[in-house]
């Protein structure tokens, strides 16, 4: 049974500082939340850009503005002003920063996990599962909705993409248009993350396919390079339909943790060598009750 928790900010599970900021962390199993306290001259091109390696902030970002102002600015040059008691939404490809002179503090319930983190070094090769999505016939699906209603779908199949992989401990690499390539540190939660996120979209009336394998990546600033990379890319191009596949490795690394699967043959995968295991994932069958606490 479910069980209510609370949390005091006093005693954080993780504070991280930048100049000018001060970021409390804390953990309520698959949600994070975060205490935002920047400084007058607190902007995030300045303070956090040289931490995150990217040219704007890539996070979503929900919450609640308590005391101070802050100023977004967007990709496209939008621009909003968040002030006291409001609540706000705002989505990946920005800068901001403290306007006036008194402190911004606010309440963060999204992209929190990574947000002030150092992403791994460039060059860093490290062991990860990488996901690949995409949405099934999009070019087919495009053209009955039209542009408008497309670009509607695209942006709350995002948001709920960067949702589960948030709940799931995943690390967004970058959104492939109509589909995201995603790593993890645990392979399970990979695999449970890639049913979530496809029961999650049903309801936008698409569908997507998903793949997914297991080994050394090189990470580098917004992308992953490696062998394994492509393998999970080609393991995507075989799925169907609202199908989940991954590699024999995968499939090996996953044993006991009560997911299921369909031996799917092997397969030779284009411009690698050698024949790979294919398996494919029951339906209903990877939907823990605490997504973060699965491995």
């Amino acid at each position: 049974m479910a069980r209510p928790k609370a949390k005091p900010f006093d005693l954080p599970d993780e504070v991280r500082t930048t100049e000018h900021g001060r970021i409390s962390i804390l953990e309520l199993d698959d949600i994070v939340v975060g205490r935002l306290v920047f400084e007058p001259g607190w902007r995030w091109s300045d303070d956090v850009k040289p931490i995150a390696g990217t040219e704007l902030c890539e996070y979503h970002h929900i919450g609640v503005t308590v005391a101070g102002r802050l100023r977004v600015r967007m990709r496209d040059g939008t621009e909003l002003e968040l002030g006291p008691d409001a609540a706000y939404e705002i989505p990946p490809g920005h800068d901001a920063w403290v306007a006036g002179d008194e402190t911004y503090v606010s309440f963060d319930f999204a992209g929190m996990r990574g947000f002030a983190i150092a992403p791994d070094a460039p060059g860093e090769r490290t062991l990860a599962t990488i996901l690949f999505t995409d949405v099934v016939d999009s070019t087919s699906t495009a053209e009955r909705l039209g542009d408008t209603r497309w670009r509607q779908v695209l942006a709350d199949q995002a948001d709920r993409v960067r949702y589960q992989l948030a709940a799931f401990r995943g690390r967004e690499i970058k959104d492939t248009g109509d589909g995201f390539l995603a790593i993890f540190d645990g392979t399970a939660r990979a695999v449970r993350c890639a049913a979530a996120i496809r029961d999650s979209v049903e309801e936008l009336g698409i569908q997507i396919r998903a793949g997914l394998h297991t080994g050394e990546v090189e990470v580098v600033p917004n992308d992953v390079r490696g062998v394994a990379v492509h393998v999970a890319a080609r393991i995507l191009a075989l799925a169907g339909a609202g199908e989940i596949l991954v590699s024999g490795t995968t499939y090996e690394l996953v044993a006991g943790s009560g997911l299921s699967f369909v031996d799917r043959g092997t397969h030779e995968l284009k411009g690698l060598t050698g024949a790979r295991s294919v398996y494919a994932l029951e339906p209903k069958t990877a939907t823990p009750s605490s997504p973060a606490s699965t491995t």
